[in-house]
């Protein structure tokens, strides 16, 4: 999937969506009440608190590690329901030959369309729309790899005519079929490097938007692995046109300030997900996979969301170094865990 950006949320927008009950929130934070000592849902239909007795947690885990109780009145330690109705319909989609409408999932799911459309996509990050397509991008990936032609590809996918098919196809493939049939043959990857407190910073782009950051010491070997990563690409060259991305991109590791860019995403319907619970964890915090694994719904699936995690190309703003061991230490980092460290650490002095 492509041409996604940076999804900033901020505490002002969690305490609006407290003081909304909001529902579509629910999923997405938890908050505490230093009065109370209790923790809860942002449906709650307790009375809102005052800001300032407020925290907030990206899960349950970090509430009760904090030493808040969980809420007798909103039960935020019991699965929501709308995420039970939300993996069901996910289900029913997978399995579909045939595309649904948003009206037949709501009458599915017996809600509204803009209700179920917020619920739906409070749960998995995606609309339902979005969802069904990447889906059929999963399934036109693989037929593409397996299958001799693009148009047996076409019909093993699901998509009832080749009109359909291409024009979905740059959407949910990145790049038309046949480029797709090549690994990314015909594609071409600009890339621009600076310095930042980190040491050196590359930034890639495609058609789309930034594909590709990747931090180190060594210039040369970053160059490298993009090329490696990229290997089937038309060509992989320098561009001085991307200094404008670059330095918003050096602004916000250096600075934290937040940054508004189109990123070219290619994965799974699961590692977006994966990759879409990540941009929402805030500066400063952290998740487990198994925590991060239960926000997706997929509370099993810990060792598939390390995956996700490692297979993401563009870091920092898809926070991968956000994820952590069980035990809070950092287990791997693509970059390297020093840099991790770093990383957590200003971030952690920034939230304060």
């Amino acid at each position: 999937m492509s041409a996604c950006v940076m999804n900033v949320v901020s505490d002002a927008d969690r305490y609006e969506a407290i003081r909304r009950r909001d529902r579509a929130a629910d999923g997405e934070f938890f908050y505490g009440v230093e009065t109370t000592g209790v923790f809860c849902k942002p449906s709650c239909g307790a009375r809102p608190p005052l800001r300032k007795n407020v925290r907030f947690f990206t899960d349950t885990g970090a509430a009760q590690r904090a030493g808040f109780r969980p809420c007798k009145r909103c039960k935020p330690l019991e699965k929501d329901a709308s995420a039970v109705t939300v993996a069901r319909l996910c289900a029913l989609i997978d399995r579909s030959e045939n595309r649904l409408s948003l009206q037949a999932l709501a009458r599915e799911a017996g809600m509204s369309p803009y209700h179920l459309h917020r619920v739906f996509k409070a749960v998995t990050g995606l609309t339902p729309r979005a969802y069904a397509q990447a889906r059929r991008g999963d399934r036109a990936r693989l037929a593409l790899r397996d299958r001799g032609t693009v148009t047996q590809a076409m019909y093993e996918a699901g998509f009832e005519s080749s009109g359909r098919f291409y024009e979905e196809a740059d959407g949910v493939l990145g790049m038309t079929p046949s480029a797709f049939k090549k690994r990314g043959a015909g594609v071409a990857v600009r890339y621009a490097l600076a310095r930042c407190s980190l040491g050196r910073v590359l930034v890639a782009a495609g058609d789309r938007g930034i594909c590709a950051v990747y931090l180190g010491s060594d210039e040369a070997k970053l160059v490298d692995e993009l090329r490696e990563s990229f290997v089937n690409a038309l060509s992989v060259k320098k561009d001085a046109s991307l200094a404008d991305w670059v330095r918003a991109v050096v602004e916000h590791i250096d600075t934290g300030k937040p940054v508004d860019l189109p990123l070219e995403l290619r994965g799974t319907v699961f590692q977006e997900r994966v990759w879409n619970a990540l941009r929402k964890i805030p500066e400063g915090e952290t998740l487990t996979y198994a925590e991060l694994a239960r926000r997706i719904g997929k509370p099993r699936a810990i060792r598939a969301v390390g995956t996700a995690c490692g297979r993401n190309e563009i870091s920092v703003l898809v926070p991968c170094h956000r994820a952590v061991g069980s035990d809070g230490k950092m287990h791997g980092y693509r970059w390297g865990t020093d840099i991790k460290e770093r990383l957590l650490a200003v971030e952690a002095r920034r939230r304060k």
